[in-house]
């Protein structure tokens, strides 16, 4: 019995990804060699790293204390980052609809997805900062340019996720409203937008915390809100100014995440 007990092992482990020790062992070699390959590569400047130390302290100096007695070019600047953020929000989750629609293989043809679905991979491919420096080409510096680029990057990624909760949904009520010989939009309606509400709800939620940040990002290549502002004031060396900036995005991120986080457990 003594014996029986020894040859069997008292606490389970999950079995390794790599299958030997011997695998893993190269694994970690192979990933090692990279990133001393990598970075032996990016010809690093130590000198030039250790001369940007006392530019940088210099910098932090001047910042300290803020200056926050131009507090009425501030509130319209975060005014305007938070009207950018809300209008965005609304009009991407209006155009998601469709796109998420169109990308679900168990609700449109064949043809359709794949035209969405490459829609989605293209629109998803650019970062908001590229596509707001192409809208700011076409109409100019200005908050215009903000509210196209979030909206845009907004209805690619809310399409996206309500498309995959789609498809992901019980077929059940579906094929049952199916069945009765109800049409599409009564369909939609009654058998998929219950499944998929309270998900998309809260997929919304995050993507206007997102948003917020998002604004303060764009702003900063010209597409308005008060990330405008911050590059202006670096612009000028005006740094006492730029931490007051600073530390007026991080509390409006910070009261972002707190609505973010009480509206998903007011859903749950």
């Amino acid at each position: 019995m003594t014996t029986a007990a020894a040859s069997y092992p008292s606490r389970w482990r999950a079995p390794s990804i790599f299958g030997s020790p011997g695998r893993r062992l190269a694994f970690w070699a192979l990933v090692c060699a990279y990133l001393v390959w990598s970075l032996s590569t990016l010809n690093v400047d130590t000198a030039r790293m250790l001369a940007g130390l006392p530019r940088a302290w210099n910098i932090l100096a001047r910042m300290m204390p803020p200056d926050f007695s131009r507090w009425e070019l501030l509130l319209t600047g975060m005014v305007e980052s938070v009207q950018i953020a809300i209008a965005a929000t609304i009009i991407g989750a209006v155009l998601s609809i469709p796109i998420g629609i169109a990308a679900s293989a168990n609700l449109s043809p064949k043809p359709l997805y794949l035209l969405a679905r490459g829609f989605i991979v293209t629109g998803r491919t650019f970062h908001e900062v590229i596509i707001a420096i192409f809208f700011v080409k076409l109409f100019g510096f200005g908050p215009v340019a903000g509210l196209l680029t979030l909206a845009f990057s907004s209805a690619i990624f809310l399409g996206k996720m309500l498309a995959e909760d789609i498809e992901n949904m019980k077929p059940g009520p579906v094929e049952a409203i199916r069945a009765t010989g109800a049409s599409f939009g009564q369909t939609f309606f009654y058998a998929v937008v219950p499944q998929v509400l309270v998900k998309t709800l809260g997929v919304l939620i995050y993507r206007l915390d997102s948003n917020l940040r998002h604004s303060t990002v764009i702003g900063i290549v010209g597409a308005g809100g008060i990330g405008q502002t911050l590059s202006a004031s670096f612009s000028r060396y005006d740094f006492d100014f730029a931490s007051a900036i600073l530390l007026t995005i991080a509390a409006m991120v910070a009261f972002g995440e707190w609505f973010s986080d009480w509206a998903r457990r007011r859903l749950r």
